[in-house]
């Protein structure tokens, strides 16, 4: 791969404003992004739709939403990588912020599914452009130190939304997350813009060039192989838990299980396994071998999910707080997508990747739609089997996945 190293300068220590910005922004993505799963039920309830008809509609709206992530990802990533990482930041909070306000004031589904769009456009470029500004600061032997709080910090986003709905009505807490995000303008002041990105741009380079992704056979499979990585966490959020009220009633638990506390507990979960992985990154000094165990992990707690049957509802949430630990790797998985690209194109990696992961789950949901029609309306057996092949693909992509720890990353992609 051509390569051209930028400079032999030294990194800034410790950014600590950037890193306590890309947290909290990640933590009202968090919240706003959940949010519609947390409330679902009851929001289109109250909008008039209940039974079959709320579940085809929810999973319709959540198709919307990730379309949203999809297309954003692709634009708000070749902005950072030509206008920088910390504009993508605030503009991103901006528009994601006015959305999910909007959201509350929403009568009709058509409504509904165009601020879910709007807000999902502008969710997707807050996570890429806060990690990608946060490693491009840290020292190279510390980045994954950054990145684990940005996640952990992040991730307690969906507890918090889950509490938020268990407390006021669902308008008021779509309401409440686009004020969160409003607020966090007022902290642009104290974060300067990416040293590398400086440099980059002033080399004449061309910046963001999101084709470039596919010119070159390595650059392509090295892209799809971090997109590849993190299917089973978005199939296990995005169908799984999400849909926990429909599958407790086929697994038998014992009570009537709330997709709100499914998915608190499932996060609550995450926030312990990004801090676990990441520091057992730091520990090993491999990105490639803690990603492993948390994946073989993931392969575990959707086995469980799927198998256990006649649990108490205590005994369901405690399967979903699992399988949050084990999704923890999502912050390995975006740090390794920080890494492996150069400065000229990174904003445009590291933002589409989760997003592309995230917009996945439409594809995922037809097949898993497709798969309980043609198995009698299984959710299981159609569950199982859209879950196995997210597993062998993340695993075959990990397996050919270059180990990044404190890999230099200042450098441009020829």
């Amino acid at each position: 791969m051509n390569t051209a190293k930028l400079s032999n300068r030294p990194q800034h220590t410790f950014p600590i404003a950037a890193i306590v910005l890309a947290s909290l922004g990640y933590f009202v993505d968090i919240y706003d992004l959940l949010l519609f799963s947390i409330v679902r039920l009851p929001s289109l309830k109250s909008l008039g739709l209940t039974g079959e008809h709320a579940t085809t509609s929810g999973i319709f709206l959540l198709n919307i939403q990730m379309a949203g992530l999809m297309i954003g990802g692709v634009f708000w990533g070749i902005l950072g990588d030509k206008k920088g990482r910390l504009t993508v930041l605030m503009s991103s909070i901006l528009i994601y912020s006015l959305a999910n306000i909007a959201n509350g004031f929403v009568t009709s589904v058509e409504q509904y599914a165009f601020f879910r769009f709007i807000a999902g456009f502008g969710l997707a470029g807050e996570l890429g452009a806060g990690v990608t500004l946060v490693v491009e600061l840290m020292p190279k032997e510390k980045r994954g130190y950054a990145t684990t709080v940005i996640a952990g910090v992040g991730i307690s986003g969906a507890v918090a939304a889950h509490f938020m709905a268990q407390v006021f009505d669902w308008r008021t807490a779509f309401i409440t997350g686009g004020i969160l995000g409003l607020c966090l303008l007022i902290l642009r002041v104290r974060v300067a813009e990416s040293g590398m990105f400086n440099q980059a741009k002033s080399t004449g380079q061309h910046l963001g060039k999101f084709i470039s992704l596919f010119s070159e056979r390595r650059r392509f499979l090295k892209y799809l192989k971090c997109i590849l990585l993190g299917l089973p966490l978005w199939f296990g959020v995005g169908i799984l838990i999400t849909l926990s009220p429909e599958f407790g009633k086929s697994l038998g638990v014992h009570g009537t299980v709330n997709a709100g506390l499914a998915i608190a507990c499932c996060y609550g979960g995450t926030v312990v396994g990004d801090v676990v992985s990441g520091m057992l990154s730091q520990y090993l000094k491999s990105r490639v071998k803690a990603v492993f165990v948390f994946l073989s992990l993931t392969a575990i707690a959707i086995f469980l999910y799927l198998t256990l049957q006649d649990l108490s509802l205590l005994g369901f949430y405690a399967v979903c707080t699992f399988f949050g630990f084990a999704a923890g790797y999502w912050v390995l998985f975006l740090t390794i997508a920080a890494e492996q690209f150069g400065t000229n194109i990174r904003a445009t990696v590291t933002t589409t990747v989760p997003n592309f992961v995230r917009g996945a789950v439409i594809p995922l949901s037809f097949l898993f739609q497709y798969l309980k029609g043609l198995l009698g309306g299984s959710l299981i057996l159609a569950g199982a089997i859209v879950g196995l092949i997210t597993l062998v693909i993340a695993f075959w992509a990990l397996s050919r996945t270059t180990e990044t720890f404190a890999a230099d990353i200042d450098y441009i992609e020829k």
